[in-house]
């Protein structure tokens, strides 16, 4: 009997009842215990495979059980070491559990739950600490992720199929197993507020260096859980100092005091209009699910589409004189041009037309072989590379990625953009760090317009460069940074430095240390002095020297010089600081059982929400006594797949109608609404359009019909930033032509005044979004002060009655 992936109901007994977090949130860090705890409710011992996503920068540094009562602290082990004594321990009918990383990725963990006897209920406590990221607008901002999507396996060099192909889905209503958080946020700054996408209820002191926040109940599993924290000054340099862990030896980074500096300058932004030479490359995915739509609601614009769209903004938005290309990746690669191009208005008419034609047709998500095309590229003296990459999914070879990026940083910056919430953080945020750059995340019913137009407008941005730290320590002590520390900051992104302390550290009395931060911004070069106090406080939790540990770990595992070495030296940092890398496992067995527990093992489903995703268990098969998990593809029924999708029309209709891909792959992507699953193509009959082509052109011809205004105009705009007069310009602005050349005032050009005319347009017509146009408008007010002169003024008060708006003179630079 075929075994089916993808189920409707919750009619087999879940074990996992309920998973409970609690967070404390102190500047950019966040220490996070989750609790996860399960009840067998059947008459056989369970064995259950929680498989979730976390971000990929936070550290995983403990792992305990409660089972039948029995504290069970699990130990650190190198990986294969600690898989054989849970197999071992499970054979011999222990309890026993057991989380590690998933092999190819930093961002997704398997907790495994053995031997759990009938009615017996069992709670196991993951604790991790995380570096927090900050939002455009200052806020900082912690993420429970509650998405794990399937995600691509390249079919050359695979092994097949992945957790994520096995991970069973229902509706979310149907979920058996609840979720709380609780937070508890500090800052000696002050908090202004905490916000969320999810109701919260939340109390601020009265001294506002405190918030506790908790999820409101009935909370549903359709989004990650965000909290937004505003503090009052989050551009001044803050310092956190701990005391190294009882017991570490002296000298080892865990054994010395560690610290955390944390970097967030305010840099101002760059005049608009102005020439920024550079060479601009967008990598854009176009592999099957990008056709899937980006919100939940139905008409939603789907991710090709939006993806399509903003490339135009950003094309528009780049400067004269500048270089650029275009390349779409997906089980193969291609590109407009075989090498960056001069931006003229000739190149950037002949993009904008082949953006339009774009199509989500090369299969699957290979990204490795077009950065290696573009790396081979010679640059271009005196233009700076950039890279926009554009990405909904994961890739299984995710560090080499990281890698290759980091092992060409020194001559290129990299952006990317993780579209929709299966987007791997691993990837999206390991290529941007390791060239630079910066990382957003498109969700829900955000735009990626005004994201990828932010980003380009810091690619457009002096960077802060030179930074230089200097210590003021009590006399035998050194500051040590562990990690190769920060080269440059841009605007709105923030730098977290770590250093050991090392040195004879006395133990009684008060200490107090001074760090002195020197960069250049500007032909200045402003100094910054943050005073921290020796603490001697004993804890166990240690969150800084559990993310001074990360980043070390995560540099050895992409450095790919003295690789062996850097292996040790990685298996060493892990097993000391706790924190689990791609080598080390946690195990924990409980010793104390009397007898064996009886009884053969069932496997059970948790499964995930349909609609969004959610983290989940996966069905394993145990094949002899190895517990890897097996490669296999789960054989699937048509008709369980069928009534899975019945509940989303669109998702039913693309089973009978749409293939994703110009050629059949190892692994299909059927469009499931918001959601991407991976079916094997042998088990599911996909039915083909008889005529792709034709099915793709009306596609985008409705497409086309519907294209937003704003969008009308910016395709209209020239390369150097102003617009010409013509049919399409009016029947934008909603006049006739000859009532735009009638009301313009005397001897002033045609293009001069098409050009005011749209950019008061977009002031009236387009406020909300202007995020994503301000940069083009830049372009067009510095054409018309170098080419309009004294007729400017009166073109702004003739344009304002034209078009009945009231735009101040002061958006013209006036």
């Amino acid at each position: 009997m075929h075994r089916c992936g993808l189920l409707t109901s919750s009619k087999v007994p879940v074990p996992l009842k309920s998973i409970s977090v609690d967070v404390t949130i102190r500047g950019f860090v966040a220490d996070v215990v989750s609790e996860l705890q399960y009840q067998n409710e059947e008459k056989n011992p369970v064995e259950a495979t929680f498989v979730f996503p976390l971000d990929d920068e936070a550290a995983v540094y403990a792992f305990e059980g409660l089972i039948g009562g029995t504290r069970i602290e699990a130990q650190i082990r190198e990986k294969k070491q600690a898989e054989q004594e849970y197999e071992d321990a499970l054979s011999e009918g222990r309890q026993a559990f057991l989380l590690e990383r998933e092999e190819n990725t930093s961002d997704i963990f398997m907790c495994n739950l053995g031997n759990l006897p009938p009615g017996e209920e069992a709670t196991l406590k993951l604790r991790y600490v995380q570096a927090l990221v900050v939002e455009p607008d200052d806020a900082v901002r912690f993420v429970l992720p509650a998405v794990l999507n399937p995600r691509y396996v390249p079919a050359a060099g695979s092994e097949g199929s992945t957790v994520f192909q096995q991970i069973p889905r229902v509706s979310k209503e149907a979920l058996p197993y609840t979720l709380s958080l609780s937070a508890k946020v500090e800052s000696p700054y002050g908090i202004n507020r905490v916000d969320s996408k999810c109701s919260l209820t939340q109390n601020i002191s009265e001294d506002r260096t405190a918030a506790q926040v908790s999820l409101a109940k009935g909370h549903q599993f359709d989004r990650d859980v965000e909290l937004l924290i505003y503090y009052e000054d989050v551009h001044k340099t803050s310092a956190i100092l701990e005391t190294g862990k009882s017991g570490a030896a002296p000298g080892s980074l865990m054994g010395d005091p560690a610290l955390l500096l944390s970097l967030y300058p305010n840099i101002p932004a760059a005049k608009a209009g102005q020439c920024v030479p550079g060479e601009f490359i967008f990598l854009l995915d176009r592999s099957g699910s990008m056709g899937n739509t980006l919100g939940n609601s139905f008409g939603s614009q789907s991710r090709i589409e939006s993806a399509k769209e903003t490339l135009i903004f950003l094309l528009k938005s780049l400067p004269l004189g500048c270089y650029f290309n275009i390349y779409g990746f997906g089980s193969t690669f291609d590109s407009f041009y075989p090498q960056s191009v001069k931006y003229t208005q000739q190149t950037m008419d002949t993009s904008v037309q082949r953006v339009k034609e774009l199509r989500c047709d090369l299969g699957g998500t290979e990204i490795i072989k077009p950065l290696k095309a573009i790396y081979s590229q010679p640059c271009f003296e005196g233009h700076p590379r950039q890279i926009f990459v554009f990405t909904d999914g994961e890739v299984s070879n995710t560090n080499e990625v990281i890698a290759e990026v980091r092992h060409n940083s020194h001559f290129h910056r990299c952006f990317s953009f993780g579209i929709g919430e299966g987007a791997s953080t691993a990837l999206v945020k390991g290529i941007a760090r390791a060239a630079g750059g910066s990382a957003e995340f498109i969700t829900g019913k955000e735009r990626m317009q005004a994201k990828a137009l932010q980003s380009l407008k810091k690619a457009l941005q002096p960077a802060v460069t030179g930074i230089s730290l200097s210590w003021e320590l009590p006399s035998g002590l050194e500051a040590k940074l562990v990690g190769s520390g920060p080269q440059f900051i841009f605007q709105g992104q923030r730098c977290l430095i770590y250093a050991q302390i090392q040195g004879q550290l006395q133990t009684s009395g008060s200490m107090e240390g001074t760090a002195v931060v020197r960069y250049n911004f500007q032909n200045e070069t402003p100094t910054e002095t943050t005073k921290f106090s020796f603490q001697f406080e004993k804890t166990d939790r240690l969150p800084v020297h559990r993310l001074a540990a990360q980043v070390l770990l995560q540099e050895l595992e992409e450095d790919k010089e003295k690789v062996e070495e850097k292996r040790v030296l990685a298996l060493e940092t892990s097993l000391s600081s706790g924190v689990v890398c791609s080598q080390t496992a946690y195990v924990g067995v409980n010793m104390e059982l009397g007898k064996p527990v009886q009884g053969p093992l069932i496997h059970r489903n948790v499964p995930l929400p349909v609609l969004m995703g959610s983290s989940g268990v996966m069905v394993r098969r145990r094949l002899g006594s190895s517990h890897k998990i097996k490669r296999d593809i789960h054989d699937y029924s048509a008709e369980c797949l069928g009534a899975s999708m019945c509940h989303n029309q669109q998702a039913a209709n693309s089973v009978h109608g749409t293939y994703f891909g110009s050629q059949p792959l190892g692994s299909q992507f059927l469009n499931l609404g918001a959601k991407r699953c991976a079916v094997p193509q042998m088990k599911v009959e996909v039915r083909k359009s008889l005529h792709p082509a034709k099915d793709t052109n009306r596609s985008s011809s409705r497409t086309k019909e519907e294209e937003s205004p704003l969008l009308k105009l910016v395709s209209l705009q020239n390369a150097n930033g102003s617009w010409p007069h013509g049919p399409a310009l009016a029947a934008i602005l909603d006049l006739s032509e000859a009532e735009i050349s009638g009301k313009a005032p005397a001897h002033v050009a045609s293009d001069i005044w098409a050009t005011v005319l749209a950019v008061l347009w977009l002031h009236l017509n387009a406020a909300e979004q202007k995020n994503e146009w301000e940069l083009l408008e830049g372009k067009a007010v510095h054409w018309l002060q170098v080419n309009a002169g004294d007729q400017l003024a009166k073109c702004v008060n003739a344009g304002n009655e034209v078009l009945g708006s009231r735009v101040g003179p002061q958006v013209f630079g006036l």
